[in-house]
Parts: C-alpha cells; sequence; structure tokens
C-alpha cells in the first residue's frame, strides 16, 4: 500500500513537474518569439546594416583594388590633349627663337599663311579636289576588302583564291605599283583612286578576315542546331563577330587613304594638296608646306573620331576598357 502511494505520488510529482516545465517552457518560447519578433521589427535595420558591412568589407576593398587595374572614366576630348601639347611647345619654342624661322615657321606664321590661302581661293580648290580623290579610291576600298573577306572567311574555295593573293599584294609595296598603274592607267586621275583603294582594301580585308577566322565554332554548331538559314547565319553570327576587327581595318584604311593621297597628288597632278605642297617645296615655301600637313593631319583625326564613334556606337553591346 505504502508503495502503492509512493508510486503514485511519484508519478503525479512527475506529471506536475513535466507539465510545468512543458508550460515554461511554451511561456520562454513564446515570450522569446514575441521578443525576438520585437527586436526584428525595431533593430533588423542597424543590424543587417552592420552586418553587411563587416560581410562585404573584404568584397570591398577586393572590389577597389579591381577598379584600380582599369584605365578609369574616359576623359572628355582627351585625344586632343596630345595635339594641343605639341602646338604649345611649338609655340613656345617658336616665341623663345629656338627654331629656325626658315625650316620650321612659327604657328602663327602658318595659321596666317593658311588664312591668305584660304581667302585666295586656291586653298578651297585644293582641299575639295583631294576630299574627291580621297573619297573615290576610300568607297572604292572598303567595298573591295569587305566582299573579299567575306568570300574568303565564308568559304574554303574563295580562301584558296582570294587569301593567298591578298598576302602577295600586302607583301608588294603599293608605292612600288606607281609605275606599273601609270602604264596600264595612264597618268591622270585613274590611277591615284586605284592606288588609294589598294591601300584602303588591304587593311580591311586583313581584319575582317582575322575576325572571321576567330569566331568561336560553338556558335556556328549553335546556328546548325537552331536551324538558321545561309542569311539568318550571316546576320545574327558572322555581322557580330566580325565587326571588331572591321572597324579596326577600317581606322587603317582611313589613315592609308589620306597617307597615299599626300604622295600621288605629287605626280603629275595640277590641283590637291600634294600639289601645293610639291610647289611649295619647288620655291622654298616651308610655312606653305606645313599648312598642307596641318590639313592632311586634321583631316586624318576627324575621319578617325568619326569611324570611333560610329563603332562606339555599333559595338554599344560590348563592356571594354575603352568604353
Amino acid at each position: 500500500m505504502t508503495t502503492s502511494a509512493s508510486t503514485s505520488t511519484n508519478a503525479s510529482t512527475n506529471t506536475n513537474t513535466n507539465a510545468g516545465a512543458n508550460t515554461d517552457t511554451g511561456a520562454n518560447t513564446n515570450a522569446g518569439a514575441n521578443t525576438n519578433a520585437g527586436a526584428a521589427e525595431t533593430a533588423v535595420p542597424a543590424g543587417v546594416v552592420t552586418a553587411v558591412t563587416a560581410d562585404d568589407a573584404p568584397r570591398g576593398r577586393r572590389r577597389q583594388r579591381r577598379r584600380g587595374l582599369a584605365p578609369g572614366k574616359p576623359w572628355p576630348a582627351s585625344r586632343l590633349v596630345g595635339p594641343l601639347l605639341l602646338i604649345v611647345l611649338w609655340a613656345a619654342a617658336s616665341a623663345a627663337g629656338q627654331l629656325d624661322t626658315g625650316a620650321i615657321p612659327a604657328p602663327w606664321t602658318v595659321l596666317r599663311t593658311g588664312v591668305n590661302l584660304w581667302t585666295d581661293g586656291t586653298l578651297t580648290t585644293d582641299v575639295l579636289t583631294s576630299l574627291e580623290r580621297a573619297a573615290y579610291g576610300f568607297a572604292i576600298g572598303l567595298t573591295a576588302g569587305v566582299v573579299l573577306a567575306l568570300a574568303s572567311g565564308l568559304t574554303r574555295s574563295g580562301e584558296a583564291l582570294i587569301d593567298g593573293t591578298v598576302q602577295l599584294n600586302r607583301a608588294i609595296p603599293t608605292l612600288g605599283l606607281i609605275p606599273l598603274f601609270i602604264l596600264w592607267l595612264g597618268i591622270g586621275e585613274t590611277f591615284k583612286i586605284a592606288i588609294i583603294a589598294i591601300v584602303v582594301y588591304i587593311p580591311i580585308y586583313l581584319n575582317t578576315h582575322a575576325a572571321l577566322s576567330g569566331i568561336d565554332h560553338r556558335f556556328v554548331e549553335l546556328a546548325e542546331v537552331q536551324g538558321l538559314s545561309k542569311v539568318q547565319f550571316i546576320r545574327q553570327i558572322v555581322i557580330p563577330g566580325a565587326l571588331p576587327g572591321f572597324f579596326v581595318g577600317l581606322r587603317l584604311g582611313v589613315t592609308g587613304s589620306w597617307l597615299g593621297l599626300v604622295v600621288l597628288e605629287q605626280i603629275n597632278a595640277t590641283s590637291g594638296l600634294g600639289y601645293m605642297m610639291f610647289q611649295a617645296q619647288n620655291y622654298g615655301q616651308s610655312d606653305v608646306i606645313l599648312v598642307g600637313l596641318l590639313i592632311y593631319g586634321v583631316f586624318g583625326l576627324l575621319s578617325d573620331t568619326v569611324v570611333r564613334l560610329i563603332e562606339r556606337r555599333v559595338l554599344s553591346w560590348r563592356r571594354t576598357l575603352s568604353s
């Protein structure tokens, strides 16, 4: 009897104790939940900021180090800094009497000569003639370079017929072809435009062909899986892949057109900037020669800038160091 009573007492005691423990645990749990909820409502923003700052501190330092590797934001009109600095040094040396005015006139002398030539109408005629020759030669060279690059880069038969011939032409100095082209085409405007076209098409072909050859073959396989036609393949895969190389060749071709023009206009020409400079050489007019050189330089810089702007607009999807 005593044993049963004590067992009942212990059982009831354990039951009460467990019940109390459970009750206390539940109370503590609810209280903790309420307390945490209240704390979350008031203190989570500060805690989150502190936690993110602590976790991202090394990441932020890494990000800062990575930013230090990039060139940084581009300067506005940064490509004019170098030419303007050269002009300033030229003017300072001329003002200090460090330059021979017979060989290198002062900038203000060259500017005055250019204004006089423009007022007389001589410079206007020469500039328009040079622009016309450069435009015709550049248009022909651009068309030839792109067509030959596409034919050589997209077909094996085209590559076998075209690439070797272009490489041979590239190895021959283009200006060395002038005597032969004079015999073929005469001494008039035709041979000048033909030489400019050759100077232009070679860099356009080489860079465009290299860009076509560098297209990842996985894109070709993807186009085949997607069932793209030849036209769709060229429009969606080939052209975007070849555009970066094409623009590099285009910039070189634009510069080459001006380099070829300055030589060609000194061969049996009656107008043009090269003819003006050749005549100035005969009379020892160094200021007129510098006027022609500066105009060539300005044309080259402007045309290169235009190509860069078009490239930036067309290839705006790329993420590069210069963007």
